[in-house]
């Protein structure tokens, strides 16, 4: 057994002594019944993964941590899948714009909104942020991919840049994804559009008037105008 294996196996041991089999009931059915769960909840599961890393002399280096949430990924329960995202996340200065495929496999596998929404305004927005010049290329290739969890993730990359939004990636990838009847997409743009109202709300105005939205982009985008 190779230390990542290893790793896997104990955090597995750790997490199926705390299992809580009537919670994860409930919080599979939160998520459409599509994973298996522990059943332990996000502050919990937490802690028990800080105990654990602790334990084994601290937060995986980068490069292990960049195998770790390939190697969680495989496996069913959820709570890896966040372990996955989180051990990158406590690295994620390090990551560079050459991580971006393993976000776009991250985010193209185990797929539902929580993960895709973590991986989308943590991850990739941080490594866009410090690498602009791939903004619209990622964006780009996000959206011609004609996948919904990456073009999800083309919308909300920019989610938390505030003033430094780049409003003409923004509009192009509403654009080109508004005729969408995808809830998640739709609910995307709406939310991604209140954000900017935070620092520009006669934009944001102005953009909705001018611009054919779903109902639901439109009210979440206008929800505290």
């Amino acid at each position: 057994m190779n230390d990542i294996d290893a790793f896997v196996a104990d955090l597995r041991e750790a997490f199926s002594a705390e299992a809580d089999p009537d919670r994860a009931e409930g919080m599979r059915a939160y998520l459409k019944n599509r994973f298996a769960f522990f059943g332990i909840g996000t502050e919990p599961r937490r802690r028990l993964l800080k105990a654990f890393v602790t334990q084994r002399g601290g937060w995986p280096k980068i490069e292990e941590a960049r195998e770790l949430s390939r190697r969680l990924w495989r496996e069913p329960e959820r709570e890896f899948h966040y372990c996955g995202q989180e051990l990158l996340e406590k690295r994620s200065r390090l990551l560079t714009d050459e991580d971006l495929p393993l976000i776009e496999h991250l985010v193209t596998h185990q797929s539902w909104w929580d993960t895709v929404d973590f991986l989308a305004t943590k991850l990739s927005g941080d490594i866009l942020k410090r690498h602009r010049d791939r903004l619209v290329p990622a964006t780009s290739r996000w959206l011609d991919s004609g996948n919904l969890w990456l073009q999800r993730t083309a919308i909300l990359c920019q989610l938390k840049w505030k003033e430094d939004t780049d409003r003409a990636v923004l509009v192009e990838a509403i654009e080109r994804t508004r005729g969408s009847s995808e809830f998640f997409l739709r609910k995307a743009i709406g939310w991604s559009l209140r954000e900017v109202a935070k620092t520009d709300p006669d934009w944001v105005r102005d953009f909705v008037d001018r611009t054919e939205l779903s109902p639901l982009s439109r009210r979440e985008a206008l929800k505290h105008l």
